[in-house]
């Protein structure tokens, strides 16, 4: 028998004598090899699980094949030492998890569903979330010089067949004015003096991570002590940036002022130029008469524009207190894809609200909502424009076209690599899936 034979015996005694080793647990098997990597069938019958709770019909060979893919990759990250913080992984867990219980109902009826404590399912998913998360990171390095012609967009463009081509579903374009409540001296000097006494608790002794937990407002990195993981300096806001990468590590800064509100911050550790810091964040709430305010000024500047004595697009350079759309006249450019053009689900929601209401070139009332930074703020919007749905063309719909090109080249040349990285690696598979068509034939050798 060869090495690699007794390679995987080795495995599954291993695997075995852990789970008969703890009560209560049927024995687990394994169901392939791929590198020194095993996939278990408790795993896979987990991801089935999780595919059914987002309501998601998929075959067991299409995520058998999956977790092939994503044992080879992470297999080759490790080799290339691509990693994911700890912080990066729990932040995707407990938003995963946060949409799975939306999705159930509620926390009990997911626990019901999984059969487990939700501190369980989340245990169950940690590896295999940083597992995914270090194969998007490592598809990424695959591909991360290619670009693409405008020949190679219109020669994709015409090698769809004519009943093929994709529906663009509606669109709209529109700009806004934002008018963010103004907060009263008393009110900050309150934020910070709050923040200054978490400070000096943390100097003389106290856990700046527990404290995180208890009194941060970013409740995304709050659950992990206040720790965001590693980022460079153009992933953070630049004065949250400027003062983290002036940290020593362990030190706690002073109240540091982001468009997301105020801060403390403690550098855990510098990694070249990237720096893994935790924060305390806390935002100053309107009051009832700073909220009145917002709302009148607003309404002052509407009045403006409809008696035609300012055009919405001065108003908002002239009033706008958002600086990213006041600076190109209101005019609302979509982060997902860079152009002014939005789908209904990447729209605000407030903002669909007010949009599906008006006709082209009119102008909302005044509206409650929230800006990214997650304050409050009043708006009007102005519906620039409104597409209705039709068949994507080279001519009105390039940019979306461009991107298609792309993402299928980027499949073409990760689809390569896997291909060619098959032939080198061990790999073994279950009796139970030798009849699954998968799409790459090699697993099979």
């Amino acid at each position: 028998m060869n090495k690699k034979y007794w390679q995987f015996t080795l495995l599954g005694i291993l695997i075995s004598l852990h789970v008969f080793s703890q009560k209560n647990i049927v024995a687990d098997r394994i169901i392939g090899v791929v590198g020194n990597s095993i996939i278990l069938q408790s795993d896979f019958e987990q991801q089935m699980l999780q595919y059914k709770a987002q309501r998601m019909r998929v075959e067991p060979c299409f995520v058998f094949e999956n977790f092939l893919i994503q044992k080879l990759m992470v297999n080759q990250a490790k080799v290339d030492s691509i990693e994911v913080s700890d912080a990066t992984v729990e932040m995707q867990l407990n938003n995963r998890i946060e949409m799975y219980i939306q999705q159930a109902g509620s926390r009990e009826k997911l626990e019901e569903y999984f059969n487990r404590s939700l501190p369980q399912i989340k245990e169950d998913m940690r590896l295999p979330m940083r597992e995914q998360l270090i194969m998007q990171k490592m598809q990424g390095e695959i591909t991360k010089n290619l670009k693409i012609t405008p020949s190679e967009v219109e020669d994709f463009y015409r090698s769809f067949p004519a009943d093929s081509i994709p529906l663009v579903n509606t669109q709209y374009e529109y700009k806004q004015i934002v008018i963010h409540p103004p907060y009263t001296d008393q009110t900050i000097f309150e934020i910070k003096n709050q923040l200054l006494n978490l400070r000096k608790a943390i100097l003389e002794g106290r856990s700046f991570a527990s404290l995180a937990v208890i009194y941060s407002e970013d409740q995304a990195s709050a659950v992990n002590g206040g720790e965001i993981g590693f980022m460079s300096r153009g992933e953070l806001d630049p004065e949250y940036a400027k003062v983290a990468f002036s940290l020593k590590e362990g030190a706690v800064s002073g109240i540091v002022e982001t468009q997301f509100g105020y801060h403390i911050i403690q550098v855990i550790k510098r990694d070249g130029d990237r720096v893994n810091t935790r924060h305390i964040l806390m935002r100053p709430r309107p009051t009832e008469k700073e909220i009145k305010f917002a709302f009148n000024k607003l309404d002052s500047i509407l009045s403006l524009i409809k008696k035609d004595s300012i055009t919405f697009e001065k108003a908002a350079f002239l009033f706008s207190t958002d600086n990213e759309t006041r600076m190109s006249y209101g005019q609302v450019v979509n982060p997902y894809n860079s152009s002014t053009r939005f789908e209904i689900d990447q729209l605000p929601q407030e903002d669909f609200v007010m949009l599906k209401k008006l006709n082209i070139g009119e102008i909302s009332t005044p509206f409650q909502a929230t800006d990214a930074a997650k304050r409050p703020v009043f708006k009007i919007v102005k519906l620039v424009n409104r597409i209705e749905p039709h068949k994507a063309n080279l001519k009105d719909d390039y940019q979306l076209i461009q991107e298609m090109a792309l993402e299928n080249k980027k499949k073409k040349i990760i689809k390569e690599w896997i291909d060619k990285k098959i032939q080198s690696t061990y790999i073994r598979i279950d009796p139970s899936f030798a009849n699954c068509k998968f799409e790459h034939s090699g697993w099979k050798k």
